[in-house]
């Protein structure tokens, strides 16, 4: 078996445990705020911080992959977390849950996404829409798991508790999956895509097409291109409002009279069209193309934040959120994939860190304007109508996106 699968099984360990103790947090909020009596907005913007935080060092984490490899990286973000979530989980006043959560969990989630996305794209060519969704699969995967596990451990242990357990288990889980991840295949004397065109010859010319696409930039070089901008013009526009599904459903449907149990399920249902979404949107754009893909995507967000205002059962919010999840999901294979498409491996890590800062870092604002307006207006539909609003303005980003070309970074320099 090519060795590029297991980067892949490893990454994804460290995406769904990263991620789904992360979005666990619209499942503890409801507990944090009857104990502590923080209010709503207090949290949410402890959340938009260390969204902020952890997407601005992904400039950081991207470089230092590129120059020590993944494996540090990855093991150095699963310490931080169990520091982090043990920490958070004894908090007492603002100013420690704001250290703990907007502080170190934030570092430590930054050695999630840009290290796993940057390895993928150096293994695969060929199948990378395919690979980088199965590794993306995992936050789905996670996102499907904890937090209902987290809805019933704080019905039974209490949110301290939980978010102790979580951080100790999910921290050990990334580090050992991290002892198994190469920087490239050439590491290990293999080609990307487990094509060795020596002893295969029938696979030389998928081989050479696969490579003749793969020109490395670096990330001066890909500054000058106007794709680097419209994507992450088109990513800050989206995931300015990603969390707020995540943060502000389960209390929605609370809210509107559903049990926090069975809200819990809502966000469930995020992570079970992700695990749909993530390697079957990767797949098709192997095949086709990345950019109408990228296109439904941004369309079916769109469409899924203008249906909310309308809904307040929890299995029509369960149904919105998998149709959310699987656009969603689809889109974070598709932005690594198309960095790789256009930038090629060499500087990758350093190149979708910048992306991912500046387009990822837009997401700390989302949740807390939510929270904003949702304790001035009593009503959610404001900040729905707005995400609504964001990811039209990116689908119509994507009809602008070409394939940057030598000649033309050359005349912007």
């Amino acid at each position: 078996m090519y060795y590029g699968w297991v980067i892949v099984a490893s990454t994804f360990v460290v995406m769904m445990t990263t991620y789904g103790v992360q979005y666990t947090f619209g499942v503890m909020m409801p507990a944090i705020q009857a104990e502590t009596g923080w209010n709503r907005e207090l949290l949410a913007g402890a959340f938009s911080i260390y969204a902020f935080a952890y997407g601005m060092l992904s400039i950081l984490t991207g470089r230092l992959t590129d120059r020590f490899g993944p494996r540090p990286v990855i093991i150095s973000g699963g310490l931080l977390l169990i520091i982090g979530y043990v920490m958070l989980s004894r908090a007492t006043t603002v100013w420690q849950l704001y250290i703990a959560l907007s502080g170190i969990c934030a570092c430590g989630m930054s050695a999630a996404f840009v290290p796993c996305s940057a390895t993928v794209i150096r293994w695969f060519v060929r199948f990378r829409g395919r690979a980088i969704g199965l590794t993306m699969m995992g936050a789905s995967a996670g996102n499907i798991i904890t937090p209902i596990l987290a809805a019933y451990m704080i019905s039974t242990l209490g949110w301290r508790a939980t978010y102790a357990w979580m951080g100790v288990v999910g921290g050990g889980l990334i580090i050992a999956a991290a002892l198994f991840v190469r920087r490239d295949p050439a590491e290990l004397g293999l080609h990307p895509d487990g094509v060795d065109t020596s002893s295969q010859p029938a696979l030389a010319g998928a081989a050479t097409a696969a490579s003749a696409v793969e020109d490395s930039w670096t990330l001066a070089e890909a500054q000058r291109t106007g794709a680097f901008w419209l994507l992450t013009a088109m990513f800050f526009l989206s995931w300015l409002v990603v969390f707020l599904p995540m943060v502000h459903l389960t209390p929605y449907a609370i809210d509107s009279g559903t049990d926090p149990l069975r809200a819990s399920v809502i966000l469930a249902g995020v992570g079970i069209g992700g695990v749909l979404g993530r390697p079957l949107l990767g797949m098709v754009s192997d095949h086709v193309s990345r950019l109408p893909a990228l296109a439904f995507v941004f369309l079916t967000q769109t469409a899924v934040f203008a249906a909310l205002p309308f809904f307040q059962h929890w299995l029509a919010l369960t149904l919105l959120a998998a149709i959310f999840g699987f656009a969603y999901g689809g889109g974070t294979t598709l932005f690594a994939a198309v960095v790789g498409d256009f930038y090629g491996p060499a500087a990758v890590g350093a190149i979708v860190g910048f992306v991912f800062a500046i387009a990822g870092s837009s997401a700390a604002f989302g949740p807390w304007f939510a929270g904003y307006v949702i304790e001035r207006t009593d009503s959610y539909d404001i900040a729905f109508w707005f995400s609504a609003i964001a990811n039209a303005l990116a689908f119509l980003l994507v009809g602008f996106l070409r394939r940057p070309t030598r000649s033309a970074a050359t005349v912007a320099a």
